[in-house]
This record gives structure tokens, sequence and C-alpha cells, in this order.
């Protein structure tokens, strides 16, 4: 069967995209207020509940999506593994395997589902075991989706589309102030490092940690105190995972963001306190929690978090590997490894990994993606991003 174009894929996703939105503002899962800031987590639910309404649509076995037709003339079409371009090719089996999990759902379970999609909590009293796993996989695949350039250019107007649809009753227009991140095109004069050492974490471009006491001098805002400490750790992240560096060549926006949430997760392991109050940055200098304005405290409350939460997991880990030992049985891949490895190759189906019954290793690599995305949305993160996709394109190059 002839593969479809990946055109009609993205303007069949972005149609879906807009009626799933439409959907849960009618439902008040979401509300106009948020679809108007486009936060960073919306970015995710968004895709995320696409997802979940195309599995509630499917009737087909192996599961395929049936797309919107282009005119009242034409006949209808389905995606499916034999017309699927390459590139959404992952995403469709991942997407298929949790079809007959989300259709097993008792109504009320499936609503639950939407639910936490949202970031709410459940009604149910008694919630199904997997949802939350299901919730995992769809937002791990949204995430992915969310990443692509061609998602981002065309985000704002899919918001905008759902917010104006109905705003004539109110009067007011809202606007959706998502945009997307800059594009690098490399300049023909530009000398590309000659080894991913040229750009590590010791260059001007990506400060080191040290044991100096002055940089935090009183004037500066807490916001680039920790932007410049994510960024010191950049060029780590790139030298240690090579592959980051071949994603640079050929999708530099979603290369940006893993190399971000590698980074988050480097400063969450290595830079939070022991009592969970501050984290040690850029030269050696500690940031608390209070010494943050109030509008920035949930995200440095949530980067403290992840340090905290990947502690856990290596407790468990070592834990759980101690037990093996103990009765001579292989020892499983850590979690952190499995969450590592889907930042940095994104989710794969199930059959090609190591599922875990509450998928926690997707579930903390989603946390430190969501991070990811909401930080990289500030706007100091932003003055910044031309110039760190300069250095990271001369990396890849």
């Amino acid at each position: 069967m002839t593969q479809l174009p990946e055109q009609l894929i993205q303007d069949s996703f972005h149609s879906y995209l807009k009626s799933s939105l439409a959907q849960a503002k009618a439902e008040r899962l979401l509300d106009a207020d948020l679809l108007s800031s486009a936060q960073a987590d919306l970015m995710i639910t968004g895709p995320a509940l696409c997802l979940y309404f195309a599995a509630l649509r499917s009737t087909t076995n192996p599961p395929s999506v049936p797309l919107p037709r282009l005119s009242k003339n034409t006949s209808p079409i389905d995606l499916s593994y034999e017309n699927c371009p390459p590139v959404f090719a992952r995403f469709l089996r991942v997407w298929a395997e949790m079809v007959p999990q989300i259709q097993r759902l008792a109504p009320e379970h499936q609503h639950d589902l939407a639910r936490i999609i949202c970031g709410l909590e459940p009604i149910s009293q008694q919630v199904h075991l997997p949802i939350n796993g299901i919730a995992a996989n769809l937002r791990a695949v949204a995430i992915e989706i969310s990443q692509r350039r061609s998602f981002q250019d065309r985000y704002a107007s899919d918001l905008q589309a759902v917010l104006d649809a109905g705003d004539g009753r109110s009067g007011t227009r809202k606007k959706a102030s998502f945009v997307p991140p800059p594009v690098y095109e490399e300049s023909p004069t530009s000398t590309p490092p000659t080894s991913p050492r040229s750009y590590s974490s010791s260059s001007p471009s990506f400060p080191k940690r040290s044991n100096s006491p002055s940089f935090l001098a009183p004037s500066t805002p807490a916001i680039e105190f920790i932007r410049e400490t994510l960024y010191a750790s950049l060029g780590d992240a790139l030298e240690r995972h090579p592959s980051l560096r071949r994603l640079l060549k050929r999708d530099p926006p979603r290369a940006y963001f893993a190399s971000v949430a590698f980074a988050i997760l480097d400063v969450a392991t290595t830079a939070v306190s022991a009592d969970g109050t501050s984290i040690v940055g850029v030269l050696g200098t500690p940031l608390a929690v209070s010494d943050c304005p109030p509008e920035l405290r949930p995200f440095m409350m949530e980067l403290i978090g992840i340090g905290m939460q990947a502690r856990e997991l290596e407790e468990a880990d070592n834990a759980q590997a101690m037990e093996c030992a103990r009765k001579g049985e292989d020892i499983p891949e850590p979690i952190l490894d499995r969450a590592r490895m889907v930042l940095q190759e994104g989710i794969v189906p199930e059959n090609e990994r190591r599922a875990s019954v509450e998928g926690r290793a997707v579930a903390f690599a989603n946390r430190i993606n969501a991070l990811s995305l909401a930080m990289t949305k500030l706007r100091p993160f932003k003055e910044r991003q031309e110039e760190v996709f300069k250095v990271l394109a001369g990396i890849g190059s």
C-alpha cells in the first residue's frame, strides 16, 4: 500500500487537535484562561487528549486512525501500519498498543483517564490501576510530538482557533501567547568546533560550576541563576550522549529540549541539597527556594522534587538489585537508566522495552520533559535560546 504524505498526517492531526481541545473545553477539563496562557504542560495535554480521543474512535484490529475527509466526495482513509510514513510509525505503534487498554476501561475510568491527562484528580474513589501507566505513555508520545518543529509552528493557531470558537458571546477575545523556539540556520562563515569538548561545561558559553561565592550578586535574578546552572550542564550532557549530537543534525528543536532535560536531571541529581531546600549552581553558589520570587518557586520546587524522586528511585533500584542478587535472579535494568533511555530515544512500543507495571520510568522522564518545556518558555530562557541553539548546532555539525 502506498504511504500517505507526511503533510496529510500533520494536517489531520492538527484538525483533531483543535476538536480535542474544543471538546475538553466544553467538558470543562480545560478553560479559556489556560488555553490562552499556552502553559507548557498544555503542549503535552493537547496532543495526549488528541491521542486519547482517537483511541476511543478506533474501530479496527489492529487499531488505525480514521483521517478527516479532504472533501465530501473523497473516500474515507485510515492511517494504518501499511500506509503510515516512517517518521510517524513509532508513534502509531505505541498508540495502537494502548487502544485496547483504553477501550476496555469502564466509562467512568475513561473519564478519569481524561482528567489525569489534563492534570486533574480522578473522580472515582478507586482508580483503575493501569490508568496512570496509560496516561504516562500517552503523555510521553505527546511530548515527542510537541518537540517537533512542524507542531510548534502550528500550535499557536490551533489554540487560537479553539479560543475564538464561542468567544463571540463574551465579547472579549483572548489571544494565545505561545511562541515557538528560534530556528538556527548555520552561517556559511561560521567555523564549527573541531570536537564536542570545544563547547564543554568549561567553555564561556556554558559556565563552569566551582567553589566561588561571588557569582550570584544581589541584583542577579534567580531565574538567570537557574538558567545558567542548567546551561552549564548542557556541554556535559552532549558529551556523554552522542545520540543527542546526531539528533542535532536532523531535528535541532527536539535535540535542544532533550539536552535541557538531561541538564535538568544532572542538576537535580548532583546539585540539590540533602534537605531539599536549595541547589548549588554555577560557580558553587547556593540558591534557596526562599530566595526565589513567588512566580519562580514552583519551577525551583519541581527541580528539587525531581532530584528527591531520583534519589528515591535509586534507593528502590539498589534494594531490588540486592534482593535479586540474594535470590540468584537476574538484576533488572534500573528505573533511572530506563528513564534516561526515554529522554534520549523517546518512548518505544512495549515489546521493545521492559515495561514496569506502574510505568515509573516513563512517568519520571515525562516529569523531567514537562519541566524542560515549562522552563524554556520563560522569557529569560527565550532570551538565550538563539545563542544556545547556535552553540548546540555547532556541536552537532
